[in-house]
């Protein structure tokens, strides 16, 4: 089997991971990226980020996915490590309300520094600790539906929905960039009235010429 080379891909997506300090952001990232998991993980400090390359219909995706400390006092990269996002989840761990109740403030600052038509996913990860739930499955459902966001539980120990969390984000976004490029080149085919060009075939030189070098 021919593999691709390392920055042989067709779109990069940025996709950015918020939430609590805490809820396994870290977690699911390298479980993703590497396939790995820590117990002894620490908590980031300011951000880091990991790529990995999938295939969605008959592209190929490179996926450059962005962690950052949930704590307040890295608050101040907000801005930069927002720009150019395609697609966030939003991450809570199931057996801390807390985390649960602060989702609605994540969703608001991503919401005010990203476009209007970015990718989310609500995930619920820990869903290995069944015993602890504090979050109910619905509750968070439900939320999800208000709020016109994706939902997931996932469990980063587990290795459970980490790949189908993030494929399914990734696969939505290649939707809305088609969809978005598709729009786009309907929209350059029909000139709008007004600016129809009618030119004789002798002046076609002419037009070129002025067109490729006027500024």
């Amino acid at each position: 089997m021919a593999y691709r080379a390392d920055d042989d891909y067709d779109y990069l997506f940025k996709v950015v991971l918020i939430g609590d300090s805490g809820v396994g952001k870290s977690n699911l990232l390298s479980r993703f990226s590497r396939n790995e998991f820590s117990l002894e993980s620490k908590s980031t400090i300011g951000v880091e980020f990991a790529t990995r390359t999938i295939r969605v219909d008959d592209k190929v995706i490179k996926a450059q996915i962005w962690d950052t400390a949930g704590q307040e006092r890295y608050r101040a990269i907000t801005s930069a490590y927002y720009r150019g996002a395609v697609g966030a989840l939003v991450i809570y761990d199931i057996s801390r309300n807390m985390t649960f109740d602060n989702v609605e403030r994540w969703l608001k600052e991503l919401r005010d520094h990203t476009d209007s038509t970015i990718v989310i996913m609500l995930v619920g990860n820990k869903a290995d600790l069944r015993h602890l739930r504090a979050v109910l499955t619905e509750t968070a459902k439900s939320f999800a539906e208000r709020e016109n966001t994706f939902f997931m539980e996932t469990s980063a120990l587990e290795s459970m929905n980490v790949d189908t969390a993030f494929t399914e984000v990734l696969t939505e976004i290649h939707r809305v960039t088609s969809k978005k490029a598709l729009d786009a080149s309907d929209n350059a085919v029909t000139l709008p009235k007004g600016q129809t060009i009618n030119i004789n075939s002798d002046d076609v030189s002419a037009i070129k010429k002025a067109g490729c070098c006027s500024s």
